[in-house]
């Protein structure tokens, strides 16, 4: 095992990945941009090194003061958690060039998943199956109309190097297919640095349902079970669940042993999410694989009673995780809510400030992934969450009771400062979702959104 592991992150994942090295006696080295001084991992952290200013692209993603801040403090390994630099093909052959372990796939992997198109060819080769696309990318809006034409409408037009649901644009018609493909190549560009982008067939109202894997070195694979995420805002996951709720349980064993068998024939490594959309007809198409960490782990953690940051650890460290599938018992029902600092009532406009008072919930089998304090500034230059609040029980009627009575404990307040929190109380009320029969379409029903 390594004795010591970089953090290349920050907020609640930074503090998360550094308590788990902690247990494990792994001394730990937090970096920091000046807006995080203050951050709580930063006192955690046998060590810290600022990294750079605010802005992400002069710190988190600079990836020569990280890789400096390694050598500086004698890191062996870089756990980059997720977002930033987690998923970046060319940060990994740098640290492999650099004699660091990256806690990931290997950049190899990155760089054929990372491309969603090329992923979507693998997958299909794999015997996974995919929506109706192009699977390549498209260079002009004349071209899209043309594949388009073939695909059939509606069409979702995706950024190549995208992820976490940005770079994307809808078109119903064919009238708004050009509006469609500027629109996401200019978002891909802003957000990705890469404006290519590739059709594929959109499904409304759509399930999202994703399996976790674990696989080592060896060719060995294991799932973790299915989680459903159809809770979300413009592809922004809010609510995330599991089991899946209404999906039987041998139609969940199915697909997770399809993704199992996918993994092992693209030579998967690492922690690692496939993300598929259910449609109407009961029909799985993967739509990409995510390469990391997920913000929503905590809930697979709460049935399997698995560490997947230890696992991550183990597979990096030794080749393979150090738990067999048979280890593996799903047991009850766990439910995370995402609080973020966001006006739901001004089309959730992010709302950073000072945090006054804070009141994060506990109680059984309550878990909060957080790192916020009282007095904090929420600075306004990253991602919005301040805290991931979890709850485990026996089934999932128990689970929206615990996670309801959790949010109702949870006060984060101060000046400037609104969350989601009673937003996402709304939505566990919400009949569709009490029944488990939502979409991905739920939010935009609901007037507030």
């Amino acid at each position: 095992m390594f004795d010591s592991v970089l953090i290349a992150n920050r907020g609640e994942i930074a503090l998360r990945v550094a308590r788990t090295c902690k247990e494990m006696g792994i001394r730990t080295i937090a970096v920091y941009s000046s807006a995080d001084e203050g951050s709580p991992v930063v006192r955690l952290a046998d060590e810290a090194v600022r990294i750079g200013p605010p802005q992400a692209k002069r710190s988190y993603l600079y990836a020569p003061a990280v890789l400096q801040a390694a050598h500086q403090t004698g890191a062996q390994a870089i756990h980059p958690g997720y977002g930033f630099l987690s998923e970046d093909a060319d940060f990994a052959e740098m640290c492999r060039a650099e004699g660091l372990t990256f806690i990931g796939p290997p950049p190899e992997i990155l760089a054929m998943l990372g491309d969603k198109a090329e992923a979507l060819r693998v997958l299909s080769g794999a015997g996974i199956d995919v929506l109706p696309g192009t699977h390549r990318p498209i260079a002009t809006a004349g071209e899209a109309a043309d594949a388009a034409a073939g695909i059939g409408f509606p069409i979702i037009v995706k950024a190549l190097a995208g992820g976490g649901g940005r770079g994307m644009a809808i078109a119903r018609r064919p009238a708004e297919l050009a509006d469609a493909y500027a629109q996401a190549r200019t978002s891909a560009q802003a957000v990705f640095g890469d404006e290519r982008v590739y059709l594929e067939r959109y499904v409304e109202s759509a399930r999202h349902v994703e399996v976790q894997v674990l696989a080592g070195t060896d060719g060995q694979v294991l799932h973790l079970g299915a989680r459903d995420c159809s809770v979300q805002r413009r592809r922004q996951k809010l609510i995330e669940e599991t089991p899946v709720p209404g999906l039987p349980e041998r139609d969940a064993n199915r697909l997770c042993e399809q993704v199992v068998a996918a993994a092992r024939a693209i030579g998967y490594v690492g922690a690692g999410t496939f993300e598929f959309l259910l449609d109407d007809a009961g029909r799985f198409h993967c739509i990409e694989v995510n390469c990391r960490i997920q913000v929503e782990h905590p809930v697979t953690e709460m049935i399997t009673g698995v560490d997947l940051v230890r696992e991550q650890l183990n597979v990096a460290a030794t080749g393979g995780p150090g738990i067999t599938q048979q280890d593996i018992r799903l047991n009850g029902a766990a439910i995370e809510c995402r609080i973020n600092a966001e006006d739901p009532a001004r089309g959730f406009l992010p709302s950073p400030g000072t945090i006054e008072a804070l009141t994060l919930p506990a109680g059984p089998f309550t878990r909060v992934d957080e790192y916020v304090r009282p007095g904090m500034s929420i600075p306004p230059f990253y991602d919005p969450l301040l805290a991931k609040v979890s709850v485990w029980a026996p089934d999932r009627d128990q689970a929206i009771a615990r996670m309801e009575r959790a949010l109702a404990e949870c006060v984060v307040s101060g000046p400037g400062i609104r969350t989601t929190t009673g937003f996402l109380t709304s939505v566990l009320a919400h009949p569709l979702f009490r029944d488990g029969k939502h979409t991905t379409a739920l939010i935009e029903n609901l007037s507030v959104a």
